[in-house]
């Protein structure tokens, strides 16, 4: 004869049906934030990339330097390969998942320097174009190389707190993989307002305000911190190391955002 189940055995099944949920969504929440990350940019640089190619045919823009589509495709790999890490973690696939970690850290010096190397290429490219402009299109176009050199501030940004972070997320690698994950993607998400701000159909506080791209980093982040809070009850330490970094910078980029000092150094930085 069945014996009915106690109130503690019961209770035992659904602490264990938790826990494997809870499991489950712990190693695949990561995936699920490579896939928002690739899909950010995509919804981003498509379009935007579609129209610019347009304009290149039409005469009305100069070809993208040969650094810009480097950029493009290092970034694309970066992106890629974070998924694919990520995957082969949440199917226990670690040795291949270690294997290429490898590539990832062979990559991002490369994204570096070549990030580093485009910021005066497409300045100049602007430059000279406004060189030869009519007058009505010169003023338009100095328009846009005021707002280059606010952006540079956030692209130097990017420059140095990438690679630091992603040192971090490398020597955490065997000793805290819970920092080390968190932090591969705390390493790029500063990169993010490139793609957030191409995306003309949400609300932006560009030119007059840098609001807008660091706020859109944290809703990117949201989903990974939310996560975190609800099933651990605390705040990850990835996430301090994060804002010790971001929240400085974050004051400076306003402080200087639009300065007529930063307005004068910002073409020295590149040569002009």
């Amino acid at each position: 004869m069945a014996v009915a189940a106690t109130p503690h055995a019961r209770q035992n099944r659904v602490y264990a049906s938790e826990s494997t949920s809870s499991n489950v969504i712990d190693r695949w929440i990561y995936v699920f934030m490579a896939v928002l990350f690739i899909a950010i940019t995509f919804t981003g640089f498509v379009p935007d990339s579609l129209g610019k190619i347009a304009a290149v045919e039409a005469g009305e823009r100069p070809p993208f330097p040969l650094v810009l589509h480097l950029h493009s495709i290092l970034m694309g790999s970066f992106l890629l390969l974070l998924l694919a890490q990520t995957t082969l973690a949440a199917t226990g696939r670690l040795k291949y998942h270690q294997r290429l970690g490898v590539a990832t850290v062979m990559l991002a010096p490369v994204l570096v320097v070549v990030g580093f190397v485009l910021i005066p290429t497409m300045y100049h490219q602007i430059w000279n174009g406004m060189q030869t402009a009519p007058p009505e299109v010169q003023v338009g176009m100095q328009e846009l190389l005021s707002l280059f050199n606010n952006i540079m501030l956030v692209q130097i940004r990017i420059g140095i707190l990438f690679p630091l972070f992603l040192l971090i997320a490398v020597m955490a690698r065997k000793n805290d993989s819970g920092l080390h994950k968190r932090m591969m993607f705390l390493a790029i998400a500063p990169a993010l307002p490139a793609a957030f701000d191409r995306i003309t159909w949400i609300p932006h506080t560009l030119p007059d305000s840098p609001l807008s791209p660091d706020l859109y980093v944290l809703l990117a982040l949201s989903p990974m911190v939310i996560w975190d809070l609800v099933h651990t009850r605390k705040v990850h330490k990835a996430y301090w190391i994060w804002l010790a970094f971001m929240a400085p910078t974050s004051i400076l980029i306003h402080s200087l955002w639009d300065t007529s000092w930063w307005q004068a150094t910002a073409p020295r930085l590149v040569g002009l």
